[in-house]
């Protein structure tokens, strides 16, 4: 008889028990509810070839993952409000960005500096709430969020540090009741930073970022009075100064720390730096990437400029106006085989692409000129 009623004691407390579980495990999951979502773009970089001048684009859609009750924190806590709505910027990418790209893009140049350090958190607060409201609004936002931080890296080549690959966009929703909210940041995830992989700490940084500054300083004390002037300058040092780089080995060959410190690069890093120091002189440059055909009727991808010369377009190749020579001569002409070129020239052997990677955003370029600039 005890027995048995033990046994009754002992099942209608183990029925109390489970229903205290249910009731605090459905109170957690509607009331206190913290899910963080992080967005990274898959291989939103630039392999370049050094023998073809190759760019292989390798992109693919935005990886969702998604992290239950990592952060969860009570219903009442609410982010601070962050506004980007004051900043102003006019670069020739952002300008076609959404909106909604548009804000993660200042949000990047608003914290610059404080990007150098490798991990520092950019907040972008609850600006994406009404989208993310939508039942596909992670996707749309991955890919505002992927055409951002393409604007970003080819609008900006002093960023020469930063790598996109290893930048996640997070979204952390809060649900009370009804009530949905949500927070978005960009961090380096569980990386150690977000930087290429030359660079580990901030006084790696500031230290290549001073070089390169100093450099540019010494090539725009050469600086002349006429726009034409000013470009051929720069071409013209960038062709003397810079070996093309074979080898596909060496560091920093894609940027302009490899190109203007250490002499060496592929075609991106001729293209980044052309910008770099157009965009220090204040003349409108764009970098490109695209097709091209070189003289033994091969095909490969390829990057080079489109820069303005009284509000009209012209392209400038760099690094094909710098050939590599087996017998220490080349003649001037073969110098500005590409220096200058209207549409007429230009289309025979250089098929721009707007899209930058396989899957995203389709950017447009700034109309050439159909004739050869032909001012001097």
């Amino acid at each position: 008889m005890k027995s048995k009623f033990a046994t009754i004691i002992m099942t209608t407390i183990m029925f109390l028990m489970i229903g205290v579980f249910v009731l605090l495990g459905t109170i957690l999951w509607n009331e206190l509810k913290r899910l963080e979502t992080s967005i990274q773009p898959e291989g939103v970089q630039t392999i370049l070839s050094e023998n073809t001048n190759t760019i292989d684009t390798n992109i693919k859609a935005p990886q969702l993952i998604e992290n239950p009750f990592e952060k969860i924190k009570d219903g009442e806590y609410s982010e601070p409000e962050i506004d980007y709505s004051n900043v102003s910027i006019n670069k020739y990418f952002y300008n076609q960005l959404e909106e909604e790209a548009k804000i993660i893009y200042k949000a990047f140049e608003t914290n610059k500096e404080n990007m150098k350090t490798g991990n520092y958190k950019v907040e972008l607060g609850s600006s994406f709430s009404e989208l993310l409201n939508q039942s596909d609004g992670q996707d749309l936002l991955g890919r505002y969020y992927q055409s951002a931080i393409e604007a970003y890296t080819y609008d900006n080549p002093d960023v020469f540090y930063l790598s996109p690959n290893k930048m996640y966009l997070n979204i952390e929703t809060t649900t009370k009741g009804k009530k949905v909210t949500y927070y978005v940041y960009v961090d380096c995830g569980k990386e150690e930073n977000y930087f290429i992989d030359e660079f580990s700490k901030k006084e790696e940084v500031d230290n290549a970022i001073a070089m390169v500054e100093q450099a540019k300083e010494e090539i725009l004390q050469n600086r002349r009075d006429t726009t034409y002037d000013n470009i051929k300058m720069v071409h013209d040092y960038l062709i003397e100064h810079i070996e093309y780089d074979t080898t596909i080995s060496k560091s920093h060959i894609y940027n302009v720390y490899g190109a203007m410190i250490k002499g060496e690069a592929v075609c991106e890093g001729y293209a980044r730096s052309f910008k770099y120091l157009m965009d220090s002189l204040g003349i409108p440059c764009t970098l490109v990437i695209g097709k091209a055909t070189n003289s033994e009727g091969k095909t490969e991808n390829h990057a080079w400029n489109y820069v303005q010369i009284n509000s009209t377009w012209y392209a400038i190749d760099n690094t094909w106006d710098d050939p590599v020579s087996t017998t220490g001569w080349v003649s001037q002409a073969s110098k500005y085989r590409y220096f200058l070129k209207g549409s007429n020239d230009m289309v025979k052997d250089h098929i721009p692409s707007g899209q930058f990677t396989q899957g995203g955003k389709m950017f447009s370029y700034p109309p050439l000129s159909t004739s050869n600039y032909e001012g001097r």
